[in-house]
């Protein structure tokens, strides 16, 4: 609101986009010729229809879907649980999007709710581009793994001491921003300010709903874990970025800043262009063989800058039950780019590679 109150000073709008605001001025002396008003809200139709008139462009708010289709900001937890207290998960705002999106036919929805959808992605998008700024993209790491891993289990023990590690050394966290592993290391990462004591004792506390099938007291004790240990900023978990496609997969409520899309093509494509400062691979299946390739694709053709290196989290299963390493390296090729891989059992060494 500030910037819009030094552009409406200048007395001109002309040839800018102004979203999400609450627009109660007069600007019937204000330039507006080309300016875009994208989900803003006016005192009027009359209003709307005379910027249309001089020339300005006007995109409403979609008010027959129950998400915005204009979002000026990223997500919160807040945001997300919003609902909880009054009628447990079913009726938190993630659910009800959730529940509408399949309704609607998911990703075959028809046209009217499919534009309510990419606009609502495109307003991520621009949100999303906002808030990344504040982080140099080599400090900005990736982490991904699979969603069935339970609380409390070794590799979620790991994934979260990865990520604790990580925050710490000021690295900023990007992930799915689902269950299992995912959520272990937005964990991790929002107990970055907190001795690793408290992060072995939120795990424990955790682990007494592990099972994310179990809606409500999987999401109740993550709460009370929120409510424990207070964010120390807003950044505070890092980034993740879920989907409504796999809406049936809470999404974790221990990042910062949530980025959650409908689109999962172009989420999967977000979080692997905002990993540059490096990728952790903890095991996982389809999902997580489906990144590494796509990450390898990126890194093979530059598309989007230099690449950070690839941390294969588990000797074992990536040299053995799912061997994709080899592979990469070849894939890859030469020794600059197929240097980028590592493997190891070893927080303290994947940090070390990383930081």
């Amino acid at each position: 609101m500030q910037e819009l109150a030094e552009r409406l000073a200048e007395k001109s709008l002309a040839g800018l986009t102004v979203q999400g605001l609450t627009i109660d001025q007069d600007l019937s002396r204000i330039k507006v010729k080309d300016a875009v008003f994208i989900g803003c809200s006016f005192p009027s139709l009359a209003a709307e229809a005379a910027l249309v008139r001089r020339g300005a462009h006007v995109v409403p708010v979609a008010d027959w879907v129950p998400y915005p289709t204009h979002p000026a900001r990223l997500y919160t937890a807040a945001d997300l649980t919003a609902g909880f207290a009054e009628g447990g998960f079913a009726n938190m705002y993630d659910s009800r999007v959730y529940r509408h999106f399949v309704t609607e036919g998911g990703p075959n929805a028809g046209v009217r709710e499919a534009l309510a959808q990419r606009l609502h992605d495109h307003g991520i998008d621009n949100a999303l581009h906002d808030a990344a700024a504040d982080w140099a993209p080599a400090r900005r790491i990736g982490i991904m793994g699979g969603h069935a891993e339970l609380r409390g289990s070794g590799a979620y023990r790991l994934a979260a001491a990865i990520g604790h590690g990580l925050a710490g050394a000021g690295r900023l966290i990007v992930t799915g921003g689902g269950p299992g592993v995912m959520e272990a290391a937005n964990l991790g990462s929002y107990l970055a300010a907190y001795p690793v004591e408290a992060l072995d004792a939120a795990v424990g506390r955790l682990a007494e709903a592990p099972d994310f099938h179990d809606h409500d007291p999987y999401t109740q004790t993550a709460l009370h874990v929120l409510a424990e240990y207070p964010a120390v900023d807003l950044w505070a978990g890092g980034l993740s970025v879920p989907t409504w496609l796999y809406g049936h997969e809470p999404a974790n409520v221990f990042a910062g800043q949530i980025a959650k899309y409908f689109s999962n093509a172009i989420r999967e494509d977000v979080i692997l262009k905002l990993a540059r400062g490096g990728i952790v691979f903890a095991p996982g299946r389809a999902g997580t063989v489906q990144e590494v390739f796509q990450a390898a694709t990126k890194t093979y053709y530059a598309t989007d800058g230099d690449s950070g290196p690839f941390v294969f989290l588990g000797r074992r299963f990536w040299t053995e039950e799912l061997p994709v390493t080899e592979l990469l390296r070849t894939l890859l090729g030469g020794a600059e780019l197929a240097s980028l891989v590592h493997v190891t059992d070893d927080v303290t060494e994947a940090l070390a590679i990383l930081c």
